[in-house]
């Protein structure tokens, strides 16, 4: 599906035969991803070959544990022209989210009175504002090139975003398997740009992690079990997150105080000493999420929990999860009469998930 020079912008860059010229049309691109707010921009092909043999290896073993959406696609994750038949190049983008203001995250984790929320879901959920962008990338290459094949992603489809970032050059599949970048770290949102222009690739980044192991000696629950290769069903963020039904006692003291997500691994990664603050206002704490303690947030009803965590990440998991995860927190908290009383507010819960954590809590504060 070649655009039609015919429908192109007039001062769309040409080669001599009057062909777009599609090398300065890639430069164009990821200046205009800049203007929209991009941190970065680069281009890659569809040939996952053998990022699907690690995916299929993975699924195999079921260290993607109850997320079944990871296998139900079949092998359209890894092979865009089956999402999207026609796709010849994809365009990925990385957008910083680090929020400087929040509360330092080690005074936060040091602090068990307090709830830690990873940092990507402590402001405005990124979906519908990295989709809006990618939008609107789209219709400006629209409008130099005419109509063209595309489809914008975030997170919102079967796509190896991570694999597809760093065959475009935007950084490297570290050890703790989050993309890190050798000049910000690794605290960014990705999203794709599917597309059926056929335009220049970026050159992939290489592994830059050598000998270092931090993010496998400092994981809570012994999440990674290899380098490269996670085992979803202890990573913290699984269990607070992706999981419906109870958590694994087993794994329950060393969730500590973090009640949505983990960062321990980006936290001690030495590539984010690089990491830059970000603009977007959005990604700044909003509902005090960065500093507010675990009996605070325990208290919220139903009602509170959806307007407080409108527009927010957190949404996602449900009042009932929420009261699970932090139930979890109160219970590896230092014993004290506050905590007692706020979980037998929670005794008789009519939920059996909340009543269950809430009484495993008790038995950890009773001793």
């Amino acid at each position: 599906m070649k655009p039609s020079p015919k429908s192109s912008h007039p001062d769309t860059p040409r080669t001599g035969d009057g062909e777009i010229d599609f090398a300065a049309l890639a430069r164009r691109i990821k200046r205009w991803g800049r203007e929209l707010g991009f941190q970065q921009v680069g281009i890659s092909d569809t040939d996952l070959g053998r990022d699907e043999s690690h995916l299929r290896s993975w699924l195999d073993e079921g260290l993607h544990g109850e997320m079944g959406y990871m296998a139900e696609h079949g092998l359209k994750r890894s092979r865009p022209q089956e999402l999207l038949p026609g796709t010849r190049r994809i365009v990925s983008v990385r957008l910083d989210y680090w929020p400087a203001p929040a509360r330092r995250p080690q005074a936060v984790l040091d602090d068990p009175a307090l709830a830690y929320v990873s940092r990507y879901a402590l402001g405005r959920d990124y979906h519908k504002l990295v989709r809006r962008r990618l939008q609107k990338l789209a219709d400006r290459i629209r409008h130099e090139v005419g109509p063209f094949g595309f489809r914008a992603f975030t997170d919102s489809a079967p796509v190896l975003e991570k694999a597809i970032a760093q065959k475009a050059g935007l950084g490297w599949i570290g050890k703790h398997t989050n993309l890190i970048n050798r000049r910000c770290g690794s605290w960014f949102f990705l999203g794709e740009l599917f597309t059926d222009l056929p335009l220049p690739v970026d050159r992939p980044e290489v592994d830059h992690c050598g000998r270092c192991r931090a993010c496998i000696d400092i994981c809570p629950t012994g999440a990674i079990v290899a380098p490269y290769r996670l085992d979803a069903r202890r990573c913290i963020s699984y269990l607070t997150i992706e999981l419906h039904g109870p958590i694994p006692e087993a794994l329950r003291r060393g969730i500590g105080n973090r009640i949505y997500g983990c960062d321990d691994c980006q936290l001690i990664c030495p590539w984010n000493r690089f990491s830059r603050p970000t603009d977007e206002r959005d990604f700044n704490p909003r509902q005090r999420l960065d500093s507010s303690t675990l009996i605070e947030l325990f208290r919220w009803n139903e009602a509170e929990f959806l307007r407080h965590t409108e527009g927010s990440a957190i949404r996602r998991i449900g009042h009932l999860r929420w009261l699970r995860n932090i139930a979890v927190a109160l219970g590896n908290a230092p014993p004290s009469t506050e905590v007692v009383e706020a979980l037998q507010q929670r005794r008789d819960h009519p939920s059996e998930l909340v009543h269950e954590h809430v009484n495993w809590a008790l038995q950890q504060q009773r001793g």
